[in-house]
């Protein structure tokens, strides 16, 4: 098999991970929001989320690391889940970096029925900008994997 072709393969078994993992997250009303809410330059929230959630799944399986899947997409699908425009000028968004991994929690946990490590990746993906660091592998991925899609998305 040539390299595109391999390339290809694992593109599509990334795409599949995702819709079987996240589907029912990337069907909700609230990341429907998020396609018209502006993360990094002209990325939307919904466009961030899907590729921290790839990256994620790209960095365990290059490195053949024991995880947990599921519990990884979706709390990678769910790590900026805070359905506002921070780029507003507004007095609640002043702390933005500092807080919206709390209002994402807040938000994901009404409208989805979440496992503590979800959790954790949701409200530890800052680290080290919130000092709290994360308790999980799966957290360490995600938040390895925003600040990477981060870079590439503003650069």
């Amino acid at each position: 098999m040539k390299d595109k072709e391999k390339q290809k393969e694992k593109d599509r078994l990334l795409d599949l991970a995702l819709l079987y993992y996240g589907g029912s997250i990337l069907k909700s009303a609230g990341m429907e929001k998020e396609k018209s809410l502006i993360q990094h330059g002209t990325v939307s929230t919904y466009q961030h989320s899907v590729n921290v959630a790839r990256t994620s799944l790209k960095i365990a399986r290059r490195l053949n690391l024991t995880v947990d899947e599921r519990q990884m997409v979706r709390g990678a699908l769910l790590h900026d889940y805070y359905l506002y425009d921070w780029h507003i000028k507004d007095p609640s968004h002043k702390w933005h970096g500092f807080h919206h991994a709390y209002t994402a929690l807040m938000k994901a946990d009404r409208d989805f029925d979440l496992t503590e490590k979800e959790r954790d990746i949701i409200v530890k993906h800052m680290f080290p900008l919130d000092p709290a660091a994360p308790r999980f592998l799966e957290s360490w991925i995600v938040t390895l994997a925003d600040k990477v899609c981060a870079v590439k998305e503003t650069v």
